[in-house]
């Protein structure tokens, strides 16, 4: 399923017109697909050889062990090499090529094949297509010219495989930070009509819009009334942060939810006066439990004291 999302995903992105300035930028031109056109057989003939090739060299190094462990994968990317190696000769390098090249592309990082691994298979599997290019040619000469150009087609294909194996492992960094992000900001129910959100770590703006996001959609599911926000595990606040906090409040109070912010230490409480930050609108309390205490209050739960060692509430 991923490998078909990218494929899409840098389908939208590279039109026609960024083909064709692609193949501007390798110098492909119509002098070159004359020369390809006078190897294509060689290549074609040779396609399972040089598949061969690409695959017993990728089994070498090190870094080419992911692509075995799974048959049908390794089955599926030997399938998607040899079209390839038909293709590049093929001199037609629209939009089905660039299609089948991201596919391969896709494969590669499905199974999280290294750029730098891709490149050295890639590189002898280059060098085994030339060899056999001037190895079946009368004329040497002419042979290398059109390997030359068969080469510029590799460029082309580089560029495209290489742009998708970047943006795979980018979606995957951005989904483990996403999902560091959910864990890190839990919107808690811990009583009916009360929500603890504990929040750990620093604070930016597209953390902030989450946890805004997150709260909001919890007050609205949970029906909640309170919110009890601790930020004892957050390291600094200054005044960005702090400001992020007032709207998260505000939201909040729009929703029809009361938030008590827990866990302000006393350095943060001097740098925030210091900063001249208006906490007016915000209801403080010093630690998580006695902002658990007003929040029930708040509800209309009464505290009632049995012993020294226990306390329990009952409902007012």
């Amino acid at each position: 399923m991923a490998a078909k999302q990218s494929v899409q995903t840098r389908r939208a992105q590279l039109t026609v017109q960024d083909i064709e300035r692609r193949k501007k930028l390798v110098g492909l031109g119509q002098d070159d697909l004359a020369r390809i056109a006078a190897i294509k057989s060689t290549v074609v003939q040779n396609a399972d050889k040089f598949t061969d090739a690409f695959f017993d060299y990728l089994k070498e190094l090190e870094g080419g062990a992911p692509l075995f462990k799974n048959a049908a994968v390794l089955n599926e990317a030997r399938q998607l090499k040899r079209e390839h190696i038909i293709a590049i000769a093929s001199g037609d390098y629209g939009v089905p090529y660039v299609d089948q090249r991201m596919r391969l592309g896709a494969l590669y990082s499905k199974v999280g094949l290294d750029v730098q691994v891709f490149l050295g298979a890639f590189h002898h599997l280059l060098r085994s297509i030339g060899t056999e290019i001037i190895k079946s040619s009368g004329n040497t000469m002419q042979a290398f010219d059109s390997f030359m150009s068969l080469q510029k087609v590799a460029f082309l294909d580089i560029g495209i495989i290489v742009d998708v194996l970047i943006d795979e492992r980018e979606r995957t960094i951005n989904e483990q930070q996403e999902a560091i992000r959910e864990i890190s900001t839990p919107c808690l129910q811990i009583r009916d009509r009360l929500l603890i959100l504990p929040i750990i770590g620093l604070i930016d703006s597209q953390r902030a819009k989450q946890l805004t996001d997150n709260l909001l959609h919890a007050i609205r599911a949970n029906r909640a009334k309170v919110v009890v926000m601790d930020i004892t595990g957050v390291a600094a606040v200054d005044s960005k942060v702090a400001n992020h906090l007032i709207q998260t409040v505000a939201a909040a109070r729009l929703m029809g939810a009361e938030t008590i912010v827990t866990g302000l230490s006393a350095e943060v409480a001097q740098s925030l006066v210091a900063l001249g930050v208006d906490l007016s609108k915000v209801n403080t309390v010093g630690d998580l439990q006695g902002g658990l205490e007003a929040a029930e209050k708040l509800l209309g739960y009464r505290i009632v004291v049995l012993d020294k060692n226990s306390r329990a509430t009952e409902a007012a």
